[in-house]
C-alpha cells in the first residue's frame, strides 16, 4: 500500500466549509449552562466598566467646577469598587473558561482516540504514526483557546460594543461617526489577508506534521541510528524539516501580526481626529460638547476599539484553527471500513473449524495479494503456512481475525461467515501473536494478562511456564511485578516474544495464530517451548507461520504459498515426496544449516 512519508505533505481529502465551524461549536454546546453564566458575568462586568466614564464626566463637569471634594471622593470610591468587582469577575471568568476549554478539548481528543482505535490496519499502513499523533495532541491543543476564551470574549465584546456605540452616540453623533471612519479600512485589510492566512496555516500544519512524523520515527529507531552512526545525517534531515516548518510559520504569522497593529494605528488616528475636532469646538466656545463629555467620549472610544481588536484576534484565531480543524475532522470522518455489518450477531462459542472459500484480497485496487484461495482446517488441526517473503502468509492469518475486508469470497468459522458476526465477539475467542512482539509499559504480569483481564495470577504463571518464560521472569528483580518500558526495551527480542506468547495463550482461544512466534527464540528454548505447545495445541485449531521449517514438521497440514496462490498443500512427508516447492525450500534451508 502506498504510504505517505515524513517528507511528503498530506493532501486534504475533504475541503473546509462553514458546516465544520457549526460542528465545532456543537462541542461548546455541551457546556452551555456554564458558558451562559460566564457570558452574563462578563456582560455585568462590562456594564460596570461603562459607568466609570460617566463618573469621570460628573467629576469634570460638576464636582471640580463646584470644588465639591466629597463628591469627588464619592466618585473615586465608586470607581474603586467597580474596578475591584470587575477584577473579581475576571478571576471567575478565567477559572470557568479554563474549565470549559479543557472540557471541550478532552471531549474532542477522546472522540479522536476512540475513532483511532476503531480504524482498520489499512489506515495505519498508509501514513507515519507521527502524523496521526500530531492531530490528537498538537492540533487539538492549538484550538483550545479558541473554544474557551475566544468564544466568551467575542460574545461579550459584541454585546459590549452595542452599548458602547449607544453611549458614544449619546455624547456626540458627529464625533462617533468620525471615530467609525476607520472601520472600512480595517475590514478591507482583514479581507485581503484572509485567503493568504488560510493557505499559509495549511502549509504550516503540513510542515509541522512532517516534522512530528520524523521525530517519532527517529525515537523509535534511535538504536539503529546509533548503531550505524547516522546521527549527523539524521540531524541534517531534521534541520531541513524544522527549517521548512519555521519558514512556513514565519511566512504566515506576519499576516496574523498585521491585524493588531492595524487596529491600534486606526484607533490612534480616529482618537486623534476626535480630540482635534472636539477641542476645536470647545476652544471656539461652542456648546456642542463639554470637556467632561469629550473626556467620557474618548474613554468610550478606547473601549470601542478594544472589542474591535478582540473580534479581529478571534477572526485570526479562527483562520488559524481552520487548518487544524480540517485535519481533526478529516480523521474523525475517516471511514471505518472494517466494522460490524448491519444486523451482525454475536459469534457463538468457537469450536475451531476454519474455511477459506474463493478468497480474493488486495491492499490496493488491482494489485492482488491473494488470488482465489481455498482451504479448510478442521477442529484441532495445525496449519503451517510457508513460502517466500511477500507471498501473503501474514495476510491469510490477518484475514482470519478480520483485520482487513476481503475483496470477494468467504471466510467461515464453524460454518459461519465472519462478516455476519460482531468483530469483538470474533476476536475475543482468538489468540494472536504477531511478528511485532509489542510490550506495553507496566509490569510483566499486566502485559501477560492484557489478553484476559479476568485471569488470576496463577493462570498467568501457568501460561508463562507453558511457554518457558517463567524462569527468566523470576530471575528479574521483582519477578512478575518487574516494571518494563514501552516496547519492552529492557527485554531481549526472545523474552518479548515469550511474554507475547504467554499473553496469547492466556486467552484460552480455540483458534491460535502464531506469526513468526519463535523467530527470536534460541534453539534450546525453542525445543522446550515445542514440548509445552504440543499439549497446549490439542483441541485447538492453530495457524503457524515460521521460517524455520524444523518447527512445523509435525503440523497437520503445510501450505506453500507464492504469488497469492496455494501451490502445494499436505503433511511434511507428503510434500517431501512430491519433490516440489516445499522440498526445495526445506532442502535449501537444511543445506544452509549444514554449512553453519
Amino acid at each position: 500500500m502506498a504510504r505517505n512519508k515524513y517528507d511528503v505533505d498530506e493532501t486534504l481529502e475533504t475541503k473546509f466549509d462553514m458546516k465544520q465551524i457549526k460542528r465545532l461549536f456543537s462541542y461548546v454546546g455541551r457546556y452551555r449552562k456554564k458558558l451562559i453564566m460566564t457570558i452574563m458575568l462578563m456582560l455585568f462586568s462590562s456594564a460596570l466598566g461603562m459607568v466609570i466614564p460617566v463618573l469621570m464626566q460628573r467629576v469634570m463637569d460638576i464636582y471640580i467646577p463646584n470644588h465639591d471634594k466629597k463628591g469627588i471622593l464619592l466618585m473615586a470610591a465608586l470607581a474603586a469598587l467597580i474596578i475591584l468587582a470587575t477584577a473579581y469577575i475576571l478571576r471567575i471568568k478565567i477559572k470557568w473558561t479554563s474549565q470549559i476549554g479543557q472540557g471541550i478539548i478532552h471531549e474532542l481528543r477522546r472522540e479522536l482516540f476512540i475513532h483511532l482505535e476503531e480504524l482498520p490496519f489499512s489506515y495505519y499502513d498508509s501514513r507515519p504514526h507521527g502524523k496521526i499523533q500530531v492531530r490528537i495532541v498538537n492540533y487539538v491543543n492549538n484550538i483550545s483557546d479558541l473554544l474557551s476564551n475566544g468564544i466568551v470574549n467575542t460574545i461579550t465584546d459584541c454585546c459590549s460594543l452595542f452599548f458602547i456605540v449607544g453611549f458614544m452616540f449619546y455624547y456626540s453623533v458627529p464625533l462617533t461617526l468620525i471615530c467609525m471612519c476607520g472601520l472600512p479600512i480595517l475590514i478591507a485589510i482583514v479581507l485581503f489577508v484572509k485567503k493568504k492566512q488560510r493557505r499559509g496555516w495549511q502549509l504550516a500544519s503540513n510542515k509541522q506534521s512532517n516534522l512530528n512524523a520524523y521525530i517519532a520515527e527517529s525515537i523509535n529507531g534511535v538504536r539503529v541510528t546509533q548503531a550505524f552512526v547516522r546521527e549527523d545525517k539524521n540531524l541534517g534531515i531534521f534541520n531541513n524539516l524544522s527549517g521548512s516548518y519555521r519558514k512556513a510559520w514565519m511566512s504566515v504569522i506576519k499576516y496574523n501580526f498585521m491585524i493588531g497593529p492595524t487596529v491600534q494605528f486606526i484607533s490612534i488616528l480616529a482618537t486623534a481626529a476626535v480630540y482635534w475636532v472636539g477641542i476645536h469646538w470647545i476652544m471656539g466656545g461652542n456648546d456642542i460638547i463639554s470637556v467632561g463629555a469629550l473626556t467620557a467620549l474618548t474613554i468610550y472610544i478606547s473601549q470601542f476599539w478594544n472589542p474591535i481588536n478582540t473580534l479581529a484576534s478571534f477572526y485570526n484565531s479562527l483562520l488559524t484553527a481552520i487548518s487544524y480543524l480540517e485535519r481533526i475532522f478529516e480523521t474523525i470522518d475517516e471511514p471505518v471500513n472494517v466494522k460490524d455489518a448491519p444486523g451482525a450477531v454475536e459469534m457463538p462459542p468457537i469450536k475451531g473449524e476454519v474455511e477459506f472459500s474463493h478468497v480474493v484480497f488486495s491492499y490496493e485496487p488491482g494489485v492482488r495479494i491473494l488470488n482465489d484461495v481455498n482451504f479448510k482446517a478442521n477442529v484441532g488441526d495445525s496449519f503451517a503456512i510457508v513460502g517466500p517473503t511477500g507471498a501473503g502468509k501474514s495476510t491469510i492469518v490477518n484475514l482470519i481475525s478480520r483485520f482487513y475486508n476481503i475483496d470477494s469470497g468467504k471466510i467461515l468459522i464453524d460454518g459461519i461467515d465472519i462478516n455476519s458476526v460482531t468483530i469483538k465477539s470474533l476476536r475475543k475467542q482468538m489468540g494472536v501473536m504477531m511478528q511485532d512482539s509489542f510490550i506495553f509499559s507496566g509490569t510483566i504480569m499486566d502485559n501477560i494478562r492484557y489478553g484476559n483481564r479476568e485471569a488470576s495470577d496463577e493462570d498467568v504463571i501457568r501460561a508463562a511456564k507453558t511457554v518457558c518464560a517463567h524462569d527468566f521472569i523470576m530471575s528479574m528483580e521483582n519477578g512478575y511485578q518487574t516494571q518494563v518500558n514501552e516496547r519492552g526495551s529492557r527485554l531481549s527480542a526472545g523474552q518479548r516474544q515469550l511474554i507475547s506468547f504467554a499473553r496469547a495463550l492466556l486467552a484460552d482461544p480455540k483458534i491460535l495464530i502464531l506469526d513468526e512466534a519463535t523467530s527470536s527464540i534460541d534453539t534450546e528454548t525453542e525445543l522446550l517451548l515445542q514440548q509445552g505447545l504440543q499439549e497446549l495445541l490439542k483441541g485447538r485449531t492453530s495457524f503457524i507461520i515460521a521460517h524455520r521449517l524444523s518447527t512445523i514438521k509435525s503440523s497437520s497440514c503445510i501450505m506453500y504459498i507464492d504469488q497469492g496462490n496455494i501451490l502445494e498443500k499436505g503433511t511434511h512427508d507428503e510434500l517431501m515426496a512430491k519433490d516440489g516447492y516445499y522440498k526445495e525450500l526445506y532442502m535449501s534451508q537444511y543445506a544452509f544449516l549444514e554449512k553453519m
